[in-house]
């Protein structure tokens, strides 16, 4: 069972943001960390009301922000009538304990826990599902308070509590036995997956991989014709899906290139741990991929930061060197910020920075995107 915050409310709740400026940050990154996590606070369901924040070379290890910020933040949840907290990093167990106690009454949730929600909320298959319940046991498991009582009504009956057992310590059972439990359904779910994905092996592969929000649904809409989600929000795709597509090679009149294309979960800042490890085995659709479309949203001011969080990511799960085709999405919003900007000058000097092959499109505005695909094929035919 899933703690009572995991669960949409009728009403929509209100938020103060709480971020950490450290030392070696540059000066504006915070405020884009707090807008992107206003935008998850959005995507979550609830409104954001005020932003605090405080300069420290290290969070503080007993409530993470200093006293006197702590009391400020009291005064901006009771003038702002707020229902919740959220920091924008990972809180230890001690460190929303001590919060608590200072903020009462009103829910304090770290970065991990807004994420699971989102994810918890948006996922559609079985697949997904059991991944978002694995990695919210598995976050819960040591923060168990009394916020997590209930979960023991779920196996009750004669000799299921030992003597001067308390109920977190039954909770902590319940859950373990839940961990247990999924892992087996994920492996199941995995093994099935393989065998497709074998089935499906004479194929060209190629998965589209970027930052959350970056357009990845909506250029596989139009190369596939597709009719996936493709909203203005931030994981509207969890499940990897997988769409047959017929590229022509325009240098030769007649040839065809059929590909099998996979849109994946996007990556994001901080995602939590728990998280890649449960949707790894969604993410074997980016390891075995033959190539991968690399998608950036170049009307963002943090994309160059973005990208490479993309690359530490596909670092992590073994897909760093795979034949990679950097498209820069957006490309109408980015002239309009940038009117200035030569475009093929743009594109040149990306080219030599990257050392790999870069295509400027706008999945949207539909602007090049007979150039796009065939940079596909030539990608596949080297």
């Amino acid at each position: 069972m899933k703690p009572d915050y995991f669960y949409n409310n009728v009403k929509t709740e209100k938020a103060v943001l709480v971020g950490v400026h450290r030392k070696d940050d540059k000066e504006n990154r915070l405020k884009d960390y707090l807008d992107e996590l206003e935008a998850l606070t959005t995507t979550a369901g609830a409104k954001t009301m005020a932003r605090l924040t405080q300069n420290l070379e290290y969070p503080d290890p007993r409530t993470f922000i200093g006293e006197g910020k702590l009391n400020e933040l009291e005064t901006l949840v009771k003038v702002h009538e707020a229902d919740l907290v959220i920091f924008d990093d990972e809180l230890s167990p001690s460190q929303i304990r001590n919060i608590e106690r200072v903020i009462k009454e009103v829910k304090i949730l770290d970065r991990s826990m807004l994420i699971l929600d989102i994810f918890s909320k948006n996922a559609k298959t079985a697949q997904a599902k059991t991944q978002v319940e694995l990695a919210q046991n598995q976050y819960m498991l040591p923060r168990l308070t009394k916020m997590w009582t209930h979960l023991s009504k779920q196996k009750g009956g004669i000799g299921m509590k030992g003597p001067g057992e308390t109920e977190i310590e039954t909770d902590r059972r319940v859950i373990r036995s839940n961990i247990t439990k999924l892992k087996e359904r994920l492996e199941l779910i995995e093994k099935q997956n393989t065998v497709q994905r074998q089935n499906r092996s004479d194929k060209k592969r190629v998965a589209l991989v970027g930052y959350t929000n970056v357009g990845k649904s909506t250029i596989m809409n139009l190369l596939s014709n597709a009719d996936l989600l493709a909203e203005n929000k931030l994981f509207a795709t969890l499940d990897s899906t997988v769409r047959k597509v017929v590229l022509e090679d325009q240098r030769y009149e007649g040839v065809h290139v059929p590909i099998l294309l996979s849109d994946t979960v996007g990556f994001i800042r901080k995602l939590p741990t728990l998280l890649i490890e449960s949707f790894k085995s969604t993410l074997a659709e980016v390891v075995e991929a033959d190539a991968l479309l690399h998608v950036i949203d170049v009307s963002n001011s943090d994309f160059e930061n973005q990208m490479m969080l993309v690359k530490q990511t596909l670092f992590e799960i073994g897909a760093k060197d795979k034949p990679t085709l950097l498209v820069f999405n957006k490309v109408d919003q980015y002239m309009a910020q940038h009117p200035d900007t030569v475009l093929t000058e743009f594109e040149k000097s990306w080219l030599s920075k990257e050392h790999a092959p870069v295509v400027f499109v706008s999945a949207t505005e539909k602007i090049n995107i007979t150039g796009f695909k065939q940079k596909i094929v030539e990608l596949l035919n080297k």
